[in-house]
């Protein structure tokens, strides 16, 4: 697969983890990721950890999927220990996770509930391709405890998605909106893609519209990378496709920032629109202000009390550690002090809330008023939060406050 794993420290067989970690569990928000890594087809720009059917053997399919991740549940439970953690957010992203029956997500989520619980009112996510529901899975994702659901649009114009190798029709972006509305869904997401080589500005133009139409409760708009490894990579190195043009990223960013702007989404991350705070995506908000998460499955990465690890990629190696009774994490590092402050400010510049100036060294504010002359940061005594130039260029801000 296109993607890698960092190297890192050993993992016990049992997965345990250290005093330190456990210290503070059940005190933090806590989150569990499932990353179910089923596709129909790799899309050409995609680098995640996805496999078809044709490339997965016996023992490692949808079929029997949902019953090794409840076994890493029952496994998260018991290295957690006797902490009382309650799960404010679950996120179940792919791969297309709505390939598997809405039953199944469902014991998933069962199986959550069961060994840690749900605190009232959480959040409960899941990705979807428009082409992998209709309007009766809809309606069951709901009933076994669903609230939100993400749509990957992407585009409305038939030759970027052909582009990106996406299959799905365009015209039934509407029709999974208003049947996600219709089955009781709390939120209802679209992501979106600008940049793909080329889309003119007139073509994201009537992607965002198109999205705006649907009058969702919440965009995520991401400027297209060609990862290494990936089919969309191979071809741009031939020639036969452009690299995306930073300037024509920006005029496509702004665009989409006043478009929402305008139709009352608020950004609150960089690449993040909301109707409103409570459509804030509260599971991603967890990753970027440091809380823990435990990621379920092939690839997926966690995150408790400092200690970070992740698991083996391909879903047999996965099925076979978990059937075995081993832990399937693959690799793991403990952060240290510094390694979490700079993380923080690489990830909290990055919202509408901002950094704590505290956060930052005395090279780092010593930084600030240059930026913020500059027109990249507004700075209050206590925070720091990005302009929308600032938003554009926050890869340069970052470097300056992190001398």
């Amino acid at each position: 697969m296109p993607s890698t794993l960092p190297a890192g420290d050993p993992v016990p067989e049992d997965g345990s983890l250290p005093e330190s970690a456990l210290a503070g569990v059940g005190t933090r928000p806590f989150g569990v990721y499932v990353h179910v890594p089923f596709c129909r087809v790799r899309c050409g720009y995609c680098d995640f950890n996805t496999y078809t059917a044709d490339e997965l053997g016996p023992g490692a399919g949808r079929a029997s999927y949902a019953d090794t991740a409840v076994a890493e549940v029952r496994r998260m439970r018991a290295a957690l220990g006797a902490a009382d953690v309650a799960v404010d957010t679950v996120f179940v992203g792919g791969g297309t996770p709505t390939l598997l029956d809405p039953d199944d997500l469902g014991r998933i989520l069962r199986a959550i509930d069961d060994e840690l619980g749900l605190v009232p009112g959480a959040e409960v996510t899941t990705e979807s391709n428009p082409d992998s529901v209709d309007a009766a899975s809809l309606r069951r994702l709901r009933e076994v405890g669903f609230t939100r659901v993400s749509f990957g649009m992407q585009s409305a114009v038939p030759q970027v998605l052909a582009t990106l190798d996406r299959t799905h029709d365009p015209r039934r972006v509407p029709d999974v909106v208003g049947w996600a509305r219709a089955a009781g869904f709390e939120s209802v997401s679209l992501d979106l893609i600008y940049g793909t080589p080329g889309e003119s500005l007139q073509d994201w133009e009537t992607s965002v519209e198109a999205g705006l139409a649907c009058a969702p409760d919440h965009v995520s708009a991401y400027s297209l990378i060609v990862e290494d490894g990936t089919a969309l990579a191979r071809r741009v190195r031939r020639g036969d496709l452009p690299m995306p043009d930073e300037d024509d990223l920006a005029d496509k960013y702004l665009l989409v920032d006043e478009r929402l702007a305008a139709a009352g989404l608020g950004w609150y991350e960089v690449s993040n629109w909301a109707r409103g705070d409570r459509h804030r995506c509260r599971h991603n908000l967890l990753y970027w202000t440091g809380g823990d998460w435990w990621g379920v499955g092939p690839g997926a990465h966690s995150h408790v009390g400092g200690v970070r690890w992740w698991n083996v990629k391909h879903p047999a190696a996965y099925a076979h550690r978990i059937a075995a009774g081993r832990s399937p994490a693959l690799a793991r590092e403990l952060l240290d002090d510094e390694s979490r402050r700079v993380e923080r400010v690489l990830l909290e510049l990055r919202l509408r809330d901002g950094l704590p100036t505290d956060v930052l060294d005395e090279a780092g504010r010593a930084a600030v008023p240059g930026l913020v002359d500059r027109g990249l940061l507004e700075a209050s005594p206590s925070r720091l939060v990005p302009t929308r130039t600032g938003r554009l260029l926050a890869d340069a801000v970052v470097r300056d406050l992190l001398p």
